[in-house]
């Protein structure tokens, strides 16, 4: 596997349009989504000693910023005591179904119910996945846990992308219902 360095020098030119452009679709407020980046580059930089290199600097930046986001709905929705963000998708994006990662709590989060809200939500993640189909299941914990390709499941699998997509599609629909009906 390759491993990755970061660059934070080169972040904002490579990554801050890319990282706004996912956080103002997600909050609707361009001055929210521009501290969103901004807070997302700080926090990148104050645990950059933690980057393992396992995934790209992007992948990682975004894993930051969506716990930014998710942060945002907490602050906003304190009442509730978690994030239950319903995002809007288009449906010509791959990022269609990201829905799933953005309610999944954060083991390095400073809430106190954390840790008790990552375990109920991974049972109920779980619990959900074994309730779809065999074939959705597989192929979404290939794609969206595992973190496969799409011609890597394909060839192993012997599908199309076309099917593998729908496949996900269904799942992250199927998984959505689940865990609005037992979690949220």
């Amino acid at each position: 596997m390759e491993t990755h360095q970061l660059h934070p020098d080169t972040w904002v030119d490579l990554y801050a349009d890319y990282l706004f452009n996912y956080a103002v679709t997600r909050v609707s407020d361009s001055e929210i989504a521009k501290d969103l980046v901004q807070d997302t580059f700080i926090a990148g930089l104050k645990s950059a000693k933690n980057f393992k290199g396992e995934a790209t600097e992007r992948t990682w930046l975004i894993a930051i910023l969506k716990r930014k986001v998710i942060d945002h709905y907490r602050k906003t929705n304190s009442k509730k005591g978690k994030a239950e963000v319903r995002m809007s998708y288009s449906s010509q994006t791959d990022s269609e179904g990201d829905w799933l990662e953005e309610r999944i709590a954060d083991p390095n989060s400073n809430f106190e119910n954390d840790a008790i809200e990552n375990e109920e939500l991974g049972l109920a993640i779980q619990n959900c996945i074994s309730k779809l189909p065999k074939k959705q299941a597989q192929v979404f914990k290939m794609k969206t846990i595992e973190g496969m390709e799409t011609e890597d499941i394909c060839n192993a699998l012997g599908i199309n992308a076309s099917n593998l997509w729908v496949m996900i599609h269904r799942a992250r629909t199927g998984l959505m219902d689940c865990l609005n009906q037992n979690w949220f």
